[in-house]
């Protein structure tokens, strides 16, 4: 039998550092995991005092509201109103996803059908690339550089509009979505307000809409607090934005995100949803809802562990001979591959990893072809364990130094 929509997909090249990852353990060896983004940090104790709570009354066992109980989304407005002075409604311009993952997926089936384009970076997120592609869109990918070196970081700006313009002018369809997610996983780059009025406008000037997948929201590095799409001006009426619960507060199995913004296109994602699910259980919205309005300040928290571990990490690498710049936000660090390794591609490079150091990352192809050449750290692990990671890499890694 034909599998026609994932006949063509690619193989998961994460899967394979995460096979040789079993294999080894298996074998006893003590790898350390920093391939996988999956948050360790507990989750704040309220929200789960509050699901067990919740869950303890039968009636919050039924069907629940698709796009989120009504003081659900009126806490997330009032956290974008307290955090970025931004003012939504409620009622039209804010639903409930089931974390940004399926948010995303839905929503390029409501703005994307066979024959349309789309917009994405490379390197990205895969779902990114693969949400537009599911859908049975085009893609065009605007190069991402690796901002591993000072000028690509000083002209990182100009060089993506250019990108993104040559990306809109050549071939036909012109495009209808455009993609983008800052701070930017995988390569932790961060953008500021006056990046986000030009995203903005030149939407406005070619009637598409921005989807700006903002997972990273409050984990700004240096005091930097990372700005929402829809601060700027004109933004509702071009841009959605998905805002999640999982890294922000580390609610990442509880799968709590929302989609805000422009009131139709919103409104357009609820409709597709009211067909496909009936929302997230309901102790879960009541949780997270109380988690919103009560630890507001917990994010500050989860952004201070994740980069007291990105400086350990770096200046731990840094003392090995592997020159890494410090990204500006995110629980990852972007990192080239070594020159003294330059011969290898970034599978074989992390596979190497894996089976001599007894570390895993994620090769950089697996974030798209602008991936390649880079290995991804996830900070999932405590600044111990992360110092343990760098003597495996200063004992595996014969050619650094």
């Amino acid at each position: 039998m034909e599998f026609r929509r994932i006949s063509n997909l690619p193989p998961y090249v994460f899967t394979i550092i995460n096979n040789l990852k079993v294999e080894a353990r298996r074998a006893g060896a003590d790898v350390i995991d920093l391939g996988f983004g999956n948050p360790d940090i507990p989750s704040p104790d309220i929200a789960v005092q509050k699901l067990t709570e919740a869950a303890q009354n039968p009636r919050n066992h039924r069907y629940s509201l698709s796009r989120g109980l009504p003081k659900l989304r009126e806490a997330i407005a009032g956290y974008y109103k307290d955090t970025w002075d931004v003012d939504l409604d409620p009622e039209l311009e804010i639903t409930n996803t089931i974390g940004s993952k399926e948010g995303f997926s839905h929503l390029m089936w409501v703005l994307l059908e066979q024959g349309d384009a789309a917009i994405v970076p490379t390197p990205s997120y895969p779902i990114h690339m693969y949400g537009p592609l599911f859908a049975g869109a085009d893609l065009r990918q605007v190069p991402i550089k690796g901002l591993s070196h000072p000028e690509a970081r000083e002209n990182f700006t100009e060089n993506f509009f250019d990108s993104l313009h040559t990306a809109y002018d050549v071939g036909w369809p012109k495009p209808r979505v455009l993609v983008i997610s800052f701070p930017h996983n995988p390569t932790g780059a961060c953008v500021d307000l006056d990046f986000m009025q030009r995203v903005v406008d030149f939407c406005r000037e070619r009637e598409m809409i921005v989807v700006h997948d903002f997972a990273y929201a409050d984990v700004g590095f240096d005091g930097v607090q990372p700005p929402s799409i829809l601060q700027a001006e004109g933004a509702k009426e071009v841009a959605v934005e998905q805002y999640s619960m999982t890294k922000s507060f580390s609610m990442a199995g509880w799968r709590s995100a929302f989609m805000l913004g422009n009131a139709e296109v919103v409104q357009a994602l609820v409709k597709l949803k009211s067909y496909l699910d009936y929302g997230m259980f309901q102790p879960v919205q009541i949780a997270s809802t109380v988690t919103i309005n009560e630890a507001a300040d917990f994010p500050k928290e989860v952004c201070a562990t994740y980069e007291s571990r990105c400086d350990t990490l770096i200046d731990g690498l840094g003392r090995i001979g592997w020159d890494v710049p410090k990204p500006g936000g995110t629980m990852f660090v972007w990192a080239p591959i070594p020159e003294a390794y330059a011969e290898m591609d970034s599978v074989e490079f992390c596979s190497m990893v894996v089976n001599e150091c007894d570390v895993a990352l994620s090769p950089g192809v697996g974030f798209g072809p602008g991936g390649e050449g880079y290995a991804r750290f996830a900070l999932i692990e405590n600044e111990k364990r992360i110092q343990q990671a760098i003597r495996n890499l200063r004992k595996g890694l014969t050619k650094l130094g």
